[in-house]
């Protein structure tokens, strides 16, 4: 046992130095993270949140589901494409989650990427899931109307039903649609006050109105 304990802290003290040297986006972060890996690292069969602020912000996800094995993993202003070629061998597959619930793509959009780009980003996510843990379940939680970029709405829009239609018939995969839980009740417009003041990440309302969605899949 302590041989294992002691390969497992050489591959983790081995992942920091390449985050290091290679300079990846947002390696601090990732850095940190593996440093709390470890000094506790999470059991198999766990459920992660992974993706950019939204989840980074969600820092009471883990007490709205006290007594399940959440493991959160938000990476600042992360890409969707950065997880699939960065972060992947760091804060997902190590895990071996049993649900992987992943929210991206806003800031692929902000960044000018199309999308098309974004959907292809994920699909790329999915294969590399699927390869390595074919039994895990894969959730996408909707890419959200975020007021403060109302003038991406139509590629939001699009984004999502393109990862909608590309999750269909794929094997433990769902889409997840969060997008109507912060409407204006009777509109189709984002409700301004679940955000915070920043118009952009969501307050504690908004991730009440995420949870009523969420709750029957994660639980």
């Amino acid at each position: 046992m302590k041989l294992k304990f002691f390969f497992l802290f050489i591959g983790l003290a081995f992942s920091i130095d390449v985050f290091a040297q290679q300079g990846f986006p947002f390696d601090n972060e990732i850095r940190a993270f593996k440093h709390q890996d470890s000094l506790s690292f999470p059991k198999p069969g766990g459920i992660l949140f992974i993706g950019s602020s939204s989840i980074r912000k969600w820092t009471d996800l883990e007490q709205r589901y006290a007594g399940r094995p959440i493991i959160r993993r938000g990476v600042g202003g992360c890409e969707l494409w950065q997880i699939a070629d960065y972060y992947t061998p760091y804060i997902l597959l190590p895990y071996k989650p049993r649900k992987i619930f992943v929210y991206a793509g806003e800031n692929d959009i902000a960044a000018g990427k199309s999308a098309q780009a974004v959907a292809a980003s994920f699909a790329k996510l999915w294969e590399l899931i699927h390869q390595k843990l074919p039994g895990a379940e894969v959730y996408f939680m909707s890419i959200k109307p975020s007021p403060v970029r109302a003038k991406y709405y139509d590629v939001v829009y699009a984004a999502n039903e393109l990862v909608k239609s590309y999750l269909k018939g794929k094997p433990k995969s769902y889409y997840v649609d969060l997008v109507p839980a912060i409407y204006k009740p009777g509109t189709t417009a984002p409700d301004s006050s679940l955000f915070n003041n920043d118009y952009l990440h969501l307050n504690s309302k908004g991730y009440d109105q995420w949870q009523k969605v969420l709750d029957p899949l994660v639980k």
